[in-house]
Parts: structure tokens; sequence; C-alpha cells
């Protein structure tokens, strides 16, 4: 695809496809193909122009694959959105494997590396939190009220290499069952954050009866007792107040400890990152997410990891996974999670069509086919070395999938308990979004939004329509920015202080 060459307005993705996406706003009575049926009403950019006339029934072919079909005759020159276009059958002709070749490392002389904090137990981290984690949301008003004594205090300025004190509060941890997948994903959760390369020390802190017993998850995951955490709970303490004072003290006792940690060279193959999109529009699939791609196959010859997620936005392009997959056991795995979300969304009175949503559509995108295989773009091109459940640990290193819903905070949080050091979130309509105790870097798809939310975006893939930069280049940009946001530097996130509130463990099963 050449983007450069196709700037007068619209752009063809791909020589099959039978819509071109439009690069710029057009005003009604315009031919954006300079010929064709005049527009009936205004149509913004990135969004479908029929590049052929179409009848009721016909297939909507974009990035050369189905998106949907027309509910009625469009001529050429049309627009194509949720008016005449809707979700339907698509290829699930899965040949695990068929599109596998090993990946072509990158010579170990040539490796890169970032500057970053080596622990006791090996692994590398990027920043140096302590950690207050919740076992239950009877512990969550707790725990932010440690957090933020703490933090205001100015009790961190002594210590320059602590990044601060992260309070993971959530809604759940009783009322739910005590076993099977619901209670496995919330232990998996808590034990990864609390166990996370990012993260020098933690403090466990519940109510002391809740469903949920750090005892239970030491059991689980095998502590050896050498972990970097500690626990507190408020019936054995004597109340709120008493474990407010008590949770402070002890993190005034931490500290010193905590801030002996110092950056060193780390190879770049000890990386995770976590792959994300919000507020999505047309130029998600076009411009920042096959660039964080391009980016994802050069962190994978590294020898790092990328860890994609949000089976519900895959939905549609997982057949082009299944072939990239590296055993019929990584291939399977994949299709199996895809079944359980039809067999989850039909039990709920959902669709996996509950997607795109309002912003979304109002940015181009019509059905979760053409939302997905722009998503999907994130993951690059080379080999699927694993597929994860929710929150599991990263154990191949590459390119691999975790299962997740599409809702992004709850998508992340899973990543980071899975190991991700570092998140890059791609946008199109402006997501307010961070993550702590690892931090995102956020990437706007078109300039218009970029030039809007300056302030929020650190990077502009955008230009890659209107500027010519070439996917490539893009994607190279992008792994210098992660090698300088691991190595210290703080995105714009981090500097507006998000992430505190985007830890939402998914709650699957039931509420009792």
């Amino acid at each position: 695809m050449d983007i450069a060459a196709e700037r007068a307005g619209t752009l063809r993705l791909n020589e099959n496809d039978n819509v071109v996406v439009t690069v710029k706003a057009f005003a009604k009575g315009a031919q954006p193909l300079g010929d064709g049926v005049p527009l009936e009403k205004p149509v913004p950019l990135g969004h479908k122009i029929a590049a052929q006339d179409l009848a009721k029934g016909d297939a909507i072919i974009k990035f050369g694959q189905i998106i949907g079909y027309a509910t009625e005759p469009v001529a050429r020159g049309g627009h194509i959105h949720s008016h005449n276009c809707v979700f339907g059958a698509h290829d699930q002709s899965y040949v695990i494997g068929a599109d596998f070749r090993p990946v072509e490392m990158v010579p170990e002389a040539e490796r890169r590396t970032f500057m970053g904090y080596r622990r006791a137990d090996g692994k590398a981290g990027t920043r140096n939190f302590i950690a207050l984690c919740a076992t239950v949301n009877c512990s969550a008003t707790v725990i932010r009220h440690i957090a933020d004594r703490v933090n205001r205090s100015g009790l961190l300025d002594t210590y320059t290499n602590v990044d601060g004190v992260i309070a993971l509060a959530h809604g759940t941890g009783c009322g739910m069952a005590s076993s099977g997948e619901g209670y496995e994903a919330l232990q998996r959760v808590l034990w990864g954050y609390a166990t996370h390369a990012n993260v020098g020390a933690t403090i466990f802190i519940g109510l002391g009866c809740e469903v949920m017993q750090i005892g239970r998850m030491k059991e689980m995951f095998g502590a050896t007792g050498n972990e970097r955490f500690h626990g507190l709970t408020i019936q054995e303490t004597g109340g709120t107040r008493k474990t407010i004072e008590a949770g402070v003290k002890a993190i005034e006792a931490l500290l010193p400890e905590v801030n002996k940690a110092t950056r060193v060279p780390i190879p770049l193959s000890e990386l995770i990152v976590g792959l994300q999109c919000g507020g999505s529009d047309g130029f998600s699939g076009i411009t920042a997410n096959p660039a964080l791609g391009a980016a994802t196959d050069l962190l994978v010859r590294q020898g790092g990891t990328a860890l994609l997620s949000e089976t519900p936005e895959i939905y549609g392009a997982e057949q082009l996974l299944v072939r990239r997959a590296a055993s019929q056991e990584v291939g399977r795995k994949l299709i199996d999670r895809i079944r359980w979300w039809e067999d989850y969304t039909a039990r709920n009175g959902g669709e996996m069509d509950n997607n795109p949503s309002p912003g979304n559509k109002a940015g181009g995108l019509t059905t979760i086919l053409e939302k997905s295989l722009g998503a999907a773009a994130k993951g690059g091109t080379l080999a699927l070395a694993d597929v994860l459940l929710y929150a599991e640990p990263v154990k191949e290193r590459g390119f691999v999938f975790m299962d997740s819903p599409g809702y992004d905070p709850v998508s992340a949080t899973g990543q980071i308990a899975s190991g991700a050091q570092l998140v890059v979130f791609t946008t199109g309509r402006g997501s307010a979004f961070g993550s702590k105790p690892a931090p995102t870097i956020k990437v706007a798809t078109n300039t218009p939004m970029f030039r809007m939310l300056e302030e929020d975006m650190d990077i502009n893939a955008g230009d890659i329509v209107d500027a010519g930069v070439s996917i490539e280049a893009k994607g190279a940009e992008m792994l210098d920015m992660m090698i300088e946001v691991a190595s210290g530097s703080r995105s714009k996130s981090e500097l507006l202080g998000l992430g505190d509130n985007e830890f939402i463990p998914w709650q699957i099963g039931a509420v009792m």
C-alpha cells in the first residue's frame, strides 16, 4: 500500500477492495472519486466510499477482507456506513500455521538495551513503585487514603528512585465463588501486580473475612516467603483509622530499601509490551495500528515480547492470527477462546457484533469485522508464539495473545498482570488513558486529533497519510520511544497523572 501516492482525498487499501477511505472531509454534493453519485450528506475523514456499484447483499471488501454486506443498492461514489452495511458471515476457515515462518532474530551483537531495574528474582522493571493491593472492595478506601497521604506528604522527595505509591483498588474480592474462572482470574491479577517487575514492594490489605485470601494466593502460586510483599487486615489491625496509620508506617519502613534500586542496562529481549487500542476510528487500521505492528516485529526480532489482547476485537480477523500460529496447540488455544466468547456472549444475551461503539462509528468504523482487521494489525506479521488466559504470566517470548474483553482498562489490567512493563495505546478519538505501574505511550491515528490533544498524545501516526511517512519509519519511531520510556522518560499520560483509576480486573461469573 503506497499511502503517499494516494493523498488526493481517498485511499484504496487493497487492490481487491470495493471501497476507498476518505482522507479528508467531503461536503454534501461532493464526488470524492471525481465521478459517481454526489454525496447526500457531508462525510468526515476516515469513512468509506463505494468504489463501484454494489447490489443489495454484496460483500463489502476492505483490507482485502469482508467487513460486512450491503443492505441496499449503493452506487459508485456513495457513502457506506451503518445505514447500508451490516455484520454477516466471514472467513472462519482456520488453517493453523499455514503462514508460520520462524522469526529472523537480530544478531546478538546488534541487540539493543534499555535502562531498567534488575530485581532480586531476575525480573526487569521499567518503574519502581510501592503498591498497595486491596484483596477486597472493603479495603479500597483504606489503601487510597494511605497512598494519598504518602504521595502528598513530601516524604517521597527524599527517595528519588521511588516513582510513587499506587493504590490497586477494585470492586470485588467477595460476593463471588471461591473457585472457578472468576476466582482464578482475580487471583492471577492480584498476584501479577504484587510481584510485578515495576513494583519494588507490595502491601496486601484486606478486611480479613473475604473470599480472596492472601494465604490461598500464596499456596496457589507456590510462594516461597521471599516475595516483595507484606500484609495487613482491617479486622486484626483495629479498624479503618488504625490500618491507615499502620499502612503509612509500613511504607515509611520500606522506602529506604526500595530506594536502593538503580537503573542498569537490560537487554531489550526482557521487555514485554502490551498492545492496546481504544477510541478507534477509520484511520486506526491504516496508520497507528500497522505502524505499531511494525514496531512489534522489530521488538520481537530483538527477542522481546508483544502482548496483543481484546478477543472480541479480533473477531473476524482471528483466522489471520491462527494461520501464524507456531504450533497446532497454539492455534487451537486461540480458536478455543473465540468459541468461549461466542458462547459467553450468547449466554448473556449479547452478540459479538456489539462493537463498534458510537465513537468508533463516528470515526468511520461500521462493523466488528472492520474494527478487528484494523485492531489485529497491532500484532505485526511474525509467528504467534503463545495464547494466554486473562492475566496468565507470559511464558514464551515473541508475539503472544492474551484473552481479554475489549474494554481497555480491563484488558490492560490483564496485560500488566501478565508481565507487561509498558503499554502502547493507539487512539483515533483521543481516549484519556494511562496505567500504573506500567506506563502508557499514546499514539494518535490522525493529525487533526493529535493537534487538538497534543498534551495527551506522545506520537502522531497521522503523518503516514498526510506527510508520506512510511509505516516502517513510524514503527522504528515507536520502538525508540518504547526504549526511552522504559528507561525512565515520562510519557504524556504519566505527566498528566493518569493511571490511578484504570486498574479494573475482569469480573467473570455471578455476583452473589
